[in-house]
């Protein structure tokens, strides 16, 4: 789940319940013959991971710490639409929200366990009502997909599987499918689902025990079972660790903001030199702002995941449904040459290239946001998109075309009349706001060599590809 949070990679301290599951992994890879884990996962590699287990330094500097108290959790309900936002299922469950359709489906949300916890929800309201076997509600499809074949037949070798499939369940094979918007389940317009589907949809993400329970009473609910915690007053969270403070970690917290501190005087105070540009590379990139407005606009919103697929998709074609699950008239309001500027985390979600080549298709060579995703970021460079972080000018545009009181109605596309122009050389950008209006410059991060090699080369399969032209060539 680091990749939703736009992180490139993620560690986790390991545990006893991560060395039991591991250890349940060997001695299946050691007796079933048709397990590829034979060799990966062993005793003897348990037993030397946990003789040196995987810990940070004491003295390790982060950017930022987070706690969050796990005894405070409570059942949540994401949405709609949005992973943003989040409903204590006690609050969410008496609004009666009807929903039609309902899925237990993708990687990270169908395991033999969550399939289990799902058939418990049916087997519980079968056993406080033996007379009437449980079916999901008259208007709702329930959706299900292991996360594997092998969870599949662990599901289905203790009845769980066949437990969803008796109380109306429909199967599907496992692996992406409603996730991307790809076969068949997809949410219509005007529908609502808990779990993914059309723009025009509501969807909401739940634990499978909600799923179920949703999905057998019509409307999003939890399980017979559940009871609203007691004297609950909200998660609790916040900075730090969560731990009393020590004089040794104040002393700590304080030599790092100083020296945060001096690392930007240093960095104002200090002219940046001037980047050397590869023949041929532009010194200078400009052209007119076209603003989207949002914040976490993921790669699906980029690039539909009902396209990802497609190979036969032209160049054009990719163009004109660029930014179609975000805005459906981005394809008429831009123009070749425009500087796309978005919000925060930009580019976050799954990793598909053509979240980059889609908008390189609509013409569009520079992407800047308050922040782009990693992978983003990365596949952007592979792909020959160029990529900047200015949060200053999200801040300005927001100040002036954005009304706080009114958000929601906000323009998802604006053609801003604003110019932006990129120095290379000199790793500066200049806006001008507007005919008449300001113009500032800021500083921003430079363009490397060997990063502007991949991009004047097309990519970093074209790169590739050159170096072993060139290779060969040395070597003849």
């Amino acid at each position: 789940m680091t990749t939703e949070m736009a992180a490139l990679s993620g560690l986790f301290p390991v545990d006893k319940t991560l060395e039991r599951w591991l250890r349940n992994k060997a001695i299946e890879a050691a007796i079933l013959d048709d397990r590829t884990t034979r060799l990966r996962i062993t005793h003897e590699k348990v037993d030397e991971l946990f003789a040196n287990p995987l810990t940070a330094d004491r003295d390790a500097v982060y950017a930022k710490q987070l706690y969050l108290n796990l005894d405070t959790l409570a059942p949540y309900v994401s949405g709609p639409d949005s992973v943003k936002v989040g409903t204590p299922l006690h609050e969410l469950a008496p609004q009666h929200i009807k929903i039609n359709r309902a899925y237990i489906v993708s990687c990270t949300n169908s395991r033999a366990s969550d399939l289990a916890a799902a058939a418990k929800v049916f087997k519980d309201t079968a056993n406080a009502n033996p007379d009437t076997p449980p079916k999901i509600a008259e208007g709702v499809q329930l959706y299900i997909a292991a996360a594997s074949a092998p969870e599949q037949e662990a599901a289905e070798a203790v009845g769980d599987w066949q437990t969803l499939l008796d109380a109306g369940a429909q199967a599907l094979p496992a692996g992406c499918g409603p996730c991307i918007g790809l076969g068949i389940g997809l949410l219509e317009p005007g529908e609502v689902g808990i779990r993914v589907g059309h723009r025009d949809a509501q969807t909401y993400l739940a634990s499978p025990e909600v799923v179920a329970a949703s999905a057998l009473k019509g409307v999003i609910s939890g399980p017979d079972t559940y009871e609203v915690p007691t004297n609950w007053s909200g998660v609790e969270y916040g900075y730090g660790t969560g731990a009393e403070p020590t004089t040794e970690n104040k002393l700590s917290n304080f030599l790092q903001q100083m020296e945060s501190l001096i690392e930007r005087v240093e960095s104002i105070e200090t002219p940046g030199s001037e980047v050397d540009i590869l023949p041929g590379f532009p010194e200078k990139i400009s052209g007119e702002i076209i603003f989207c407005d949002a914040d976490n606009l993921n790669t699906d919103g980029i690039y539909p995941g009902k396209y990802t697929y497609q190979d036969n998709l032209s160049k054009e074609d990719m163009a004109r449904v660029c930014m179609e699950n975000y805005d459906p008239q981005f394809d008429s309001i831009t123009r070749p040459n425009d500087i796309l500027v978005s919000g925060f985390n930009f580019g976050c979600g799954s990793s598909r290239e053509q979240a980059a080549t889609a908008i390189l298709a609509k013409q569009i060579p520079l992407v800047v946001a308050g922040s782009l995703g990693n992978i983003f970021s990365r596949n952007s460079v592979n792909n020959a998109l160029m990529g900047l972080e200015v949060p200053r000018l999200v801040q300005r545009l927001r100040t002036h075309f954005t009304s706080p009181s009114n958000y929601t109605k906000r323009q998802l596309t604006r053609r801003t009349g604003w110019t932006l122009t990129w120095d290379v050389k000199r790793s500066l950008i200049e806006v001008q706001e507007g005919q008449g209006g300001e113009t500032w410059t800021e500083q921003v991060g430079e363009l490397s060599r060997n990063v502007q090699e991949i991009i004047a080369a097309g990519g970093l399969e074209a790169w590739v590809k050159a170096e072993i032209g060139k290779a060969a060539a040395a070597n003849t």
